[in-house]
């Protein structure tokens, strides 16, 4: 028995020694980009079916077409040698639980350490953890709740502005409306209808922040179903109620439902102000019927931003119309999708390393300027240097009216269509 004994020890500590020396050169391994002969590999899971496909299809389209600039311009310069990007793409069909996965084998089974948002703040909360737990970084365009930022994560950077702000123009302005109409902004009355989800219930607590800086009335409070379908039974309150603004948020599928609702139901209010009215496609869907809508945006292609790789907003707002089929007004979560692949460019060259470590560093201290707006990041991740603006729809265009230091056209109120 104990000539057996010994050999089998030995076995044991030689299987132990092996493992620990993989695991170790999986470490290491695990510390490098993806790299296939040139070209540096980053990794998303995104929508591309689901409620939210139309806004994860633009927001690929973002990602792709700053990947084919930054691409035509030279690459990116590592070490002295010149790589290529390139996205590797899963579609998380709209679901959380999905994209977690997705990026568990992205990192894990791929090898893929650099990591692009996935669209929407809900499948973000649900990747963030993912990112952490491997030390991946992830520069994400589409995630702006505020839940994001005050978990304490370390690999997780935003640069698009938090939720909480995308609104809070409006009642700002329904203020200062109220005041050149001779009434007080505490006469002024609120309709609020909301997607259930993370994003849009952060929209919803910004506007009611600012509600209460003047004692706004909240005449309706409803949330839309799950599948953003019908909101006619609200739409039918505000229709009787009569609010001075109806604040409206439920990503695309909720724009368009709340759009065409209203126009059907007739419904007439002085003031509506909604989210992602340009990704819905109001305007070709809808015509004259979305006609002075408030529309909350991250970028407009007439701020005065501009940067190497696209030039000026007006120049990105060209050549991206230029290269997809189908769009009057370019997304802002197209125009926000590739400035984080431009984040990732300049950050590997900052590093001038592929080290997921430095190069997590480098986007930690990125201080830059870009067609889509200034980009800082605080030490939550989230972009603190560019602001919100609101852009009215006037006569079937999206001209800026807020805030008025950007401003590129007068607010047109009361907001009066013809059914």
């Amino acid at each position: 028995m104990k000539s057996n004994t010994l050999p089998r020890r030995a076995r044991d500590i030689s299987r132990l020694v092996l493992a620990g020396t993989a695991a170790c050169m999986l470490a290491t391994a695990g510390a490098q980009a993806k790299v296939e002969g040139d070209t540096i590999v980053l990794g998303s899971a995104i929508s591309l079916t689901g409620k939210y496909s139309s806004n994860g299809v633009d927001t690929q389209n973002g990602y792709d077409l700053a990947v084919k600039k930054i691409n035509e311009m030279g690459g990116v310069s590592v070490g002295g040698k010149s790589y290529k990007l390139k996205v590797e793409y899963y579609d998380d069909e709209s679901t959380p639980a999905r994209t977690a996965q997705l990026l568990e084998r992205l990192i894990e089974q791929d090898g893929v350490r650099y990591i692009l948002g996935p669209y929407s703040s809900s499948t973000t909360i649900a990747a963030a953890p993912v990112t952490e737990k491997y030390k991946v970084p992830m520069i994400e365009a589409e995630g702006a709740s505020r839940a994001l930022f005050n978990k304490g994560y370390k690999y997780l950077f935003a640069v698009l502005s938090t939720s909480e702000q995308y609104l809070a123009s409006a009642v700002d302005l329904a203020a200062e409306v109220a005041e050149k109409s001779g009434k007080k902004p505490s006469d002024v009355r609120v309709a609020l209808v909301f997607e259930n989800d993370a994003f849009s219930l952060d929209v919803r607590a910004g506007v009611v922040e600012d509600m209460k800086k003047y004692g706004m009335q909240t005449v309706i409070d409803d949330k839309m179903p799950a599948d953003l379908s019908d909101i006619s039974s609200t739409l039918t309150k505000v229709k009787a109620v009569k609010p001075d603004l109806l604040v409206i948020s439920g990503h695309n599928k909720g724009a368009v439902t709340a759009t065409r609702q209203m126009k059907e139901l007739q419904v007439s209010v002085p003031m509506v102000a909604m989210t992602h009215c340009e990704g819905a496609k109001v305007v070709a869907q809808f015509g004259s019927a979305a006609d002075g809508f408030l529309c909350s945006t991250q970028w407009a292609e007439t701020l005065s931003y501009e940067d190497k790789y696209f030039g000026s907003a007006s120049d990105f707002d060209k050549t991206f119309k230029s290269s997809f089929d189908g769009y009057k007004n370019v997304p802002y979560q197209s125009a926000q999708a590739a400035a984080a692949v431009i984040v990732w460019k300049e950050a590997f060259e900052q590093a001038n390393s592929l080290d997921t470590e430095k190069v997590r560093d480098a986007i930690a201290a990125t201080d830059m300027m870009t067609f889509y707006g200034p980009i800082k990041f605080s030490e939550a991740g989230n972009n603190i240097a560019k602001p919100m603006v609101l852009r009215q729809i006037q006569n079937g265009k999206f001209n800026v009216v807020a805030p008025s230091k950007w401003a590129s056209h007068e607010l047109v109120w009361p907001r009066e269509v013809m059914y």
